[in-house]
């Protein structure tokens, strides 16, 4: 049986609270027999800031690099609000994805059929709902360069932010958007700016060309990103993958989050290129949601998405289907049975703490691997 080391970086806020419930998951599923996950953990964000200087320390840097899964909780908080730039705690997560290649960013967005009535959306619009976006994650306006903010007197600056693709940049997540439509409903949206951006007008293109070249089988069709977001809170079930670039597949993958009712709700995983002997991808799992410094500590955070991210890690970096299909179905069963955090409470419904929504979770395992 294979042995797979997992590297914990729980980060700030909410982030230890919920990687505790995911350490449940682990330890449940080591106790099974079959493969084993060994964990390590580490420092990232705030907390690597206040132990080290830095968002994350080069010893970390080297564990991550070297795991087999890195499962992130999250980072950042008032606490660090006038620390250097350089410095601030989403740079830990940002060196992260970039030393680590992670191109392809996979942000589901399920309702789950217990929190249908959860969304600000009716009922019928986000009834069981499942689309996946997937977001280029290493280049455009977050890394290009220059960045700056120039002091021209009088009171005035001025800030640049450069937005910068190239070609194999667009290939690499259209063909990752185009493999996963084949395992889905076999479609994708291709969402940009050409009408006012030359980054759009080349994405477009290297799109279209890539689907020609092999992938004529999935649908594709295009749409300007700012009607995609319109179009996601019309008829979001229209949609089966979208694909888009660092800034659009950021803004959209949050809109999308919102559908389903909570933020709290969504798992991500960010993925490399697959290693040409081995098969094997360098690979982060963390939920959509931020760090909540305002609930931290107070036991009312939703470990639900953190959870689901370890079973996206199950899916995508161990290809354990099954399990993932277990423990994805464990989440949905606890939501059957009237269990909700604050964020996802309704009339009806039994308000429970993180620890008991994550003691619920490890109960319909049990219950459903009997």
């Amino acid at each position: 049986m294979a042995t797979h080391n997992l590297l914990l970086l729980p980060g700030d806020g909410i982030g230890p609270e919920i990687m505790v419930e995911v350490k449940k998951v682990i330890s449940w599923f080591n106790a099974q027999g079959g493969d084993s996950f060994e964990t390590d953990e580490g420092l990232v964000g705030g907390s690597a800031y206040d132990a080290h200087g830095v968002a994350i320390s080069e010893e970390d840097m080297a564990k991550a690099m070297a795991a087999d899964a890195v499962i992130f909780g999250a980072v950042g908080g008032p606490k660090w609000d006038s620390v250097p730039y350089d410095v601030r705690p989403e740079a830990g997560l940002l060196r992260l994805r970039k030393d680590m290649e992670l191109f392809a960013n996979l942000r589901p967005a399920i309702c789950y059929p217990a929190l249908a009535d959860a969304s600000s959306l009716k009922k019928d619009i986000i009834e069981g709902l499942d689309i996946l976006i997937l977001r280029e994650l290493t280049g455009g306006v977050y890394f290009g360069e220059p960045k700056t903010i120039t002091d021209l007197g009088n009171g005035q600056k001025r800030a640049i932010d450069t937005q910068v693709y190239d070609t194999y940049e667009i290939e690499r997540i259209a063909k990752a958007a185009f493999e996963f439509a084949r395992t889905r409903n076999g479609k994708v949206t291709s969402m940009e700016k050409r009408n006012v951006m030359k980054s759009g007008v080349l994405w477009n293109e290297v799109v279209t060309a890539t689907h020609k070249n092999g992938y004529e089988d999935v649908k594709l069709e295009h749409m300007l990103a700012d009607a995609g977001g319109m179009q996601l809170v019309r008829w979001p079930k229209q949609f089966d993958v979208i694909v888009c670039d660092n800034l659009f597949g950021d803004m959209l993958s949050d809109v999308a989050a919102m559908l389903t009712g909570s933020l709290g709700m969504l798992p991500s995983a960010s993925l490399g290129a697959a290693d040409p002997k081995t098969g094997k991808r360098k690979a982060l799992y963390e939920p959509v949601h931020g760090s909540a410094p305002d609930i931290a500590g107070t036991g009312a955070a939703n470990p639900i998405a953190m959870i689901a991210s370890f079973a996206m890690a199950l899916r995508y970096s161990f290809e354990k289907v099954a399990e993932a299909d277990m423990l994805d179905k464990a989440i949905a069963n606890a939501l059957a049975k009237g269990l909700r955090t604050k964020d996802i409470a309704s009339e009806g419904t039994k308000v429970v703490g993180t620890s008991e929504m994550g003691d619920a979770i490890i109960a319909e395992l049990n219950a459903l691997s009997a």
